[in-house]
């Protein structure tokens, strides 16, 4: 069973981490598509870096081509000191220039030096990232690569073979370069896509190719490549931020979700094991910790309604195992009797004798056919009413119904019925059949103790959302201390000049039994005249008014 709990638990606890997960699963999967944000960045840089190229252009076609018998030509001693001067405040960019025929003319990184040596100046290398920038950056891009299922910097991003370490990594190939700024005759060159790819040491590149032309003809090409490290740090930030704040919510979540296991799941885990317990018959009543029941909450009121299902099955349970210890006793007296007066008639030869003891049988057969009867009655009684159809009944119709049938049977001695009630009018929504019961188990009761002649008093009344009735009769009353055993089973105080075992002792607590399905109460008093002495009984029932 420990198991089976904690297997439960561990099910709610699942299905609450996967509800509180989905969300910020799909959240997290859209964020990685900031993407879009630095193609915005390198779409920028590419602009920028194209315009600076196409200034460079501008100046060497007006500065320095020269005419080589008829032709229009790049000078390289008059490219390559302009080309230094026009990179030189750029340190982190640098420049080629390539001729028609794809032979190198001028590298901004080489220039004259003193005494008119030709130096070649690297570039400054950049810090390298930090671990923590490697490491955001390798699951970032390792997810995004999963993810989107390419873990390319942009659409952009060309070919990266073919390193040169004398250049800012890996340039495109001149030819190919020449062959996309081909003018196909047409007199104006064709922008050619910009080339973006990151070198060993990870850092981001971006190249691009502007044909230099003077007049309608293009004498080489320009390639201009630069660091973008300011495209990584901006997006460096933004993944930070991204990261830290997915870490927060994921920590948020594992807190919410193990709040909600506690609250939850933990709660109905307890209730599930005390329902089993009650189940299983291990346990009486349950009793559930304070804590659970206490709560205001539907968890509080599912606690609550439990606890009182199992204190009102275990109150049943004592009632039926009650009522039958009392059957068993009850039955076994009648039985006791004429076992002995059976066994006695077998030794007996007087007739007159005889004829006594098969008396005694025959009324010990009609008590406990009595019994039985009413046993029976009682016993399906709750099952009956819990399945019949409730309509609309008029209870002052059914006192003046009843007072006229007492009327038209009454027994010379029997006493008199008044009716102190509306004509019509005092509705309630019940049984018919059972209502008619109760009242004639009352008026049973009251002829019972009423003196010869006497009367019996039926009252109905409206009074606060309640139709009451009462019975009285000018009987002895009902001793103080009895008003509300005489409603318990088989309890039977009879008067005197009855005959024994006429009555079952089941009408009053069948009554009760009635009354309470209909969600009514049933009460027995005694009436007292102005000097505070008994002068009859009144049984007194409150039922809902139908409609109220």
């Amino acid at each position: 069973m420990i198991l089976a709990k904690k297997s439960r638990l561990s099910r709610l606890l699942r299905d609450i981490l996967l509800v509180n997960f989905l969300p910020l699963v799909l959240i997290f999967a859209a964020l990685l598509y900031l993407d879009q944000y630095q193609q915005g960045l390198l779409a920028a840089e590419v602009s920028a870096l194209r315009e600076q190229a196409r200034i460079y252009a501008g100046a060497i076609a007006e500065t320095a081509v020269q005419n080589n018998n008829g032709q229009q030509t790049l000078s390289p001693d008059l490219a390559q000191p302009l080309l230094y001067s026009l990179t030189e405040p750029t340190p982190n960019a640098q420049a080629l220039i390539y001729g028609p025929d794809g032979e190198l003319i001028a590298n901004s990184r080489v220039h004259p030096g003193a005494g008119g040596a030709i130096v070649t100046e690297p570039l400054a290398a950049p810090p390298p990232p930090g671990l923590f920038s490697r490491v955001i950056s390798f699951i970032y891009d390792h997810l995004s690569g999963s993810v989107t299922g390419s873990g390319d910097e942009s659409g952009m991003v060309g070919s990266s073979a073919g390193k040169n370490p004398n250049t800012l990594g890996w340039q495109p190939d001149a030819r190919t370069v020449l062959q996309m700024t081909d003018t196909g005759g047409s007199g104006s060159a064709q922008e050619t896509p910009p080339f973006v790819r990151r070198d060993q040491q990870g850092v981001l590149l971006v190249t691009v190719a502007e044909p230099i032309q003077h007049g309608q003809q293009t004498v080489g090409t320009v390639l201009l490549t630069r660091e973008a490290s300011e495209v990584d740090a901006a997006v460096l930030a933004v993944r930070i931020s991204i990261l830290i704040l997915f870490a927060l919510a994921l920590a948020l979540t594992v807190i919410v979700s193990f709040y909600l296991s506690r609250t939850i799941a933990s709660p109905i885990s307890r209730l599930a094991a005390a329902a089993e317990r009650m189940r299983e018959g291990r346990a009486g009543a349950q009793t559930l910790p304070k804590p659970i029941t206490t709560r205001n909450d539907e968890i509080g009121t599912l606690a609550r309604t439990l606890e009182g299902t199992s204190q009102a099955l275990w109150s049943r349970m004592d009632a039926i195992e009650k009522f039958a210890a009392d059957v068993a006793h009850e039955i076994k007296n009648p039985l006791s009797s004429i076992r002995s007066a059976v066994e006695t008639l077998a030794r007996v030869e007087d007739p007159a004798r005889a004829s006594r003891l098969l008396a005694i049988v025959t009324q010990d057969v009609g008590r406990l056919d009595r019994l039985i009867t009413d046993i029976s009655d009682s016993s399906r009684l709750d099952s009956e009413l819990s399945r019949s159809r409730y309509e609309i009944v008029d209870m002052a119709r059914m006192l003046a119904t009843l007072a006229e049938i007492h009327d038209a049977t009454r027994k010379e001695g029997f006493p008199f019925m008044e009716v102190d009630a509306p004509a019509a009018g005092l509705l309630v929504r019940g049984s018919e059949t059972r209502l008619v019961q109760v009242l004639r188990n009352l008026i049973g009761n009251a002829i019972s103790f009423s003196p010869e002649n006497g009367k019996i008093f039926l009252r109905g009344r409206e009074t606060g959302g309640l139709i009451e009735l009462a019975v009285e009769d000018e009987g002895p009353g009902i001793p103080d201390g009895k008003l509300d055993s005489i409603f318990d089973r088989f309890y039977s105080e009879r008067p005197e000049s009855e005959q024994f075992g006429s009555h079952s002792g089941l009408g009053l607590s069948i009554s009760r039994q009635i009354v309470e399905a209909h969600h009514g109460r049933i009460s027995a008093e005694n009436r007292r005249d102005d000097t505070g002495h008994v002068i009859g009984a009144r049984f007194v029932i409150r039922l809902p008014k139908a409609g109220g």
